[in-house]
């Protein structure tokens, strides 16, 4: 009897709604614009991806270089010479205004302290625990010199790392009365070897920052002209230590 009720009950529901008992069905019929597999959705989605990270990668390289404002400068000393660079990094004064070894790079690297390179070999101009000036491919610590004003107005550049033990005197670079550079511990900043006056070739200009690019931590070997004061080290292609005079 309860099987005969329930199938009447049954009967009568699906007279008034026919589409209750319908099976719904789970499928989800498929989109008509995309006709594109699994596997190739995750090979678009990993090429666009490659394409961010290389577009990224590329305006990284566009980012300028860090910059240093300086100038472009003649040295003239006040014994009447001016101080140049000849090409194989010979350093002396001369008074030829026409040479084109007299032009320098003055790029500051600190406050009121200047790297001095040549606008023609590229080198730098250093000085070493001995107080010999030296030329150099790479920008040491031995290459920073501190920029003063004196009281004639003349400029002085001396050594930012070695001074006298004793008196604490600076190490200045210097020409002498017969055009010749002189070793920092003999020259005196009240004397006219160390007074140059920078003579402007070109307005402000843009320069890679040298502590950046090319600090190395530690001098190249270095060679020693044969002077009477001064010893004999080995030979080297990098640097080329100059003959000092032993008078001022």
């Amino acid at each position: 009897m309860a099987a005969l009720a329930s199938s009447l009950i049954r009967q009568r529901r699906e007279v008034k709604d026919p589409k209750a008992n319908r099976q719904i069905s789970n499928k989800r019929k498929p989109c008509p614009k995309s006709n594109k597999s699994l596997c190739q959705k995750q090979i678009l989605i990993l090429i666009s991806k490659v394409r961010l990270c290389g577009s990224r990668g590329r305006k990284l390289e566009k980012r300028p270089e860090p910059q240093l404002k300086g100038i472009v400068t003649r040295l003239y000393c006040r014994h009447g010479f001016y101080l140049q660079m000849l090409p194989d990094g010979t350093l002396d004064g001369t008074k030829d205004e026409n040479s084109s070894f007299l032009l320098f790079n003055l790029i500051p690297v600190g406050l009121r302290i200047v790297a001095i390179q040549s606008t023609k070999t590229g080198l730098y101009i250093g000085m070493n625990s001995e107080g010999y000036l030296y030329t150099s491919e790479h920008f040491t610590p031995e290459c920073k010199f501190k920029e003063c004003v004196f009281e004639n107005y003349y400029v002085t550049y001396s050594s930012i790392l070695y001074r006298q033990t004793q008196s604490g005197r600076a190490w200045y670079i210097g020409i002498n009365r017969d055009g010749q550079v002189m070793k920092g511990n003999r020259v005196k900043k009240t004397k006219g070897a160390a007074h140059f006056l920078p003579k402007l070739i070109e307005g402000i200009a843009m320069y890679r920052e040298p502590s950046l690019h090319d600090v190395a931590e530690q001098s190249p070997p270095r060679k020693t002209a044969k002077t009477s004061d001064s010893p004999v080290h080995k030979n080297s292609k990098k640097e080329h230590l100059l003959t000092v005079p032993t008078a001022s």
